[in-house]
């Protein structure tokens, strides 16, 4: 059975519903989220920002706030440190950007005194379910890492790894992605393409397989992979995770499948860090809000059972 987000969400409803912590939570299309994923049964919410506003912008949309709790703390920057304190202290189990830039919130992750540091490396991970393909799709990274060195993408696998277990695949595939699918010395990206399938093979990178360097084509498309004879490969057009060589890669296929592909489905959160982090870009659609909710539930479930 193809795994999507409506098995994640069952997943969540499975393990109990969990909380968020929503900084600067005055925001209409972040408080539609939050109230869809309380309905769906997928999250309750801890909205910090500023009362009067999120009480307004509420009443705009027809949200009633009947059993969600506010925090009030009109001030940006101290309603963001309130709400990742939340998190920090396990009072939330996951914590989502609202109405303050990307730049702040992620001061506020990275404070040394109630932030969500975990001494390794943050990075991003975008999910998606794709109408044609038969699995979820873990692209990494497209929004965060600009350009990774080869122990950097070691620590993008460890933190995607646990993200591909929380969504049901046990032992993902993962494809370190490059123009060609031969290590060409004057192509760096396929000498580290190659060292991590054998720092894979080695152990030193666990619980996947890591196989390149690989072509997209080689990656996602089975036929692809037979009709250029990669049938000795681990990897024959069934990867689970996309590794980019850089985030212009990856930005470039994660906006191409959002805006190209009918029906698409996705879910983005940050990894590496106390608690699955919600960083979703205000031209994200309000399903892609309610997903990331819900992937950064089952992860923060799995979080909770490697502890």
């Amino acid at each position: 059975m193809k795994q999507g987000f409506e098995e994640i969400v069952s997943k969540v409803k499975e393990c109990g519903k969990k909380t968020v912590a929503v900084s600067v939570a005055q925001d209409s299309a972040v408080l539609e989220a939050v109230q869809e994923a309380k309905a769906r049964g997928i999250a309750d919410a801890i909205l910090v920002g500023d009362e009067a506003k999120i009480r307004e912008i509420a009443a705009g949309i027809g949200m009633d706030l009947t059993g969600f709790e506010i925090i009030h703390e009109p001030d940006v920057i101290q309603a963001s440190l309130k709400a990742v304190k939340l998190a920090h202290e396990g009072k939330a189990d996951m914590y989502m950007k609202g109405l303050i830039d990307t730049k702040n919130f992620l001061k506020s992750v990275l404070d040394k005194e109630v932030g969500l540091r975990t001494g390794g490396v943050l990075s991003h991970v975008a999910v998606f379910e794709i109408p044609g393909i038969d699995r979820l799709l873990f692209l990494t990274d497209v929004a965060f890492m600009t350009y990774p060195t080869l122990e950097d993408k070691v620590h993008i696998i460890n933190n995607t790894v646990p993200v591909c277990r929380a969504c049901g695949v046990e032992m993902p595939k993962v494809a370190p992605l490059a123009a060609v699918e031969v290590v060409n010395p004057k192509m760096p990206v396929t000498v580290e393409a190659e060292e991590l399938t054998r720092k894979c093979e080695a152990g030193e990178i666990p619980d996947c397989v890591v196989d390149g360097p690989l072509s997209l084509d080689l990656a996602i498309d089975p036929e692809a992979a037979k009709h250029k004879g990669a049938t000795g490969r681990k990897i024959q057009g069934d990867a689970d995770v996309l590794l980019f060589p850089d985030i212009h890669a990856g930005n470039q296929v994660y906006k191409a499948i959002v805006h190209m592909v009918p029906g698409v489905k996705n879910g983005c959160i940050l990894t590496g860090t106390k608690v699955p982090v919600i960083l979703t870009s205000r031209s994200d659609t309000f399903e892609t809000k309610v997903n990331s909710i819900a992937l950064a539930a089952v992860v923060a479930e799995e979080m909770k059972k490697a502890r």
